[in-house]
């Protein structure tokens, strides 16, 4: 696969300056964008979704983790935040007697409502899971951030702000998703301390 063959040109401190300089050229304008998303969702009570395939699975359930736990601010009302990766039989179940593109389409039908939100993560921006659960959390009043790389792929105009990181590196774009959590988690807990 792109992405995970051996480093480029400069081993492991080449890695490094790459993913430093992917850092700083992050569209910090879409990360706040998301941020407000995220904090309107949070003030009226409603529900953050994350999702993803491979590695970009991993990111969601880390990421609905660090939301749910990172956020708590004394006093406050938790975020209600959870990955739609986690529920193993029922993500098995759907792609045994549906089809593989319907599971997480088919979870939000149970869950989702308008309001929520929906932090959709693709590398590639092209998953058809991803895809069609993006599209159904628009048409139910749902909001939609994407996470993703390369040029977006068709990720990038369907969601409401999308987070493109500017690689065709697989394993970096993971690593600066996994920023991506960290620092709106952080900030969202921070936005709500000040409340």
């Amino acid at each position: 696969m792109a992405g995970y063959g051996p480093a480029a040109d400069g081993g492991i401190a080449g890695y490094y300056a790459r993913l430093r300089d992917l850092l700083a050229r992050l569209p910090v304008a879409e990360i706040e964008r998301a941020l407000a998303l995220l904090l309107q969702a949070y003030q009226h009570g409603r529900r953050i979704y994350f999702l993803g395939n491979g590695g970009s699975a991993a990111t969601a359930s880390h990421a609905a983790n660090d939301f749910c736990k990172l956020t708590i601010s004394p006093g406050k009302p938790r975020v209600k935040a959870l990955a739609l990766t986690d529920n193993v039989p029922l993500i098995t179940a759907w792609a045994n007697d549906a089809a593989y593109s319907d599971i997480f389409m088919e979870q939000l039908e149970n869950l989702l409502e308008p309001g929520d939100v929906v932090v959709a993560i693709s590398g590639s921006g092209n998953s058809p899971n991803v895809l069609k659960a993006v599209e159904f959390a628009r048409a139910r009043g749902a909001a939609t951030i994407g996470w993703t790389g390369f040029q977006g792929g068709r990720l990038k105009d369907l969601v409401d702000v999308a987070i493109v990181v500017p690689s065709d590196s697989m394993a970096q774009i993971e690593d600066v998703h996994l920023t991506l959590n960290h620092a709106l988690a952080e900030a969202l807990r921070d936005a709500i301390r000040r409340m």
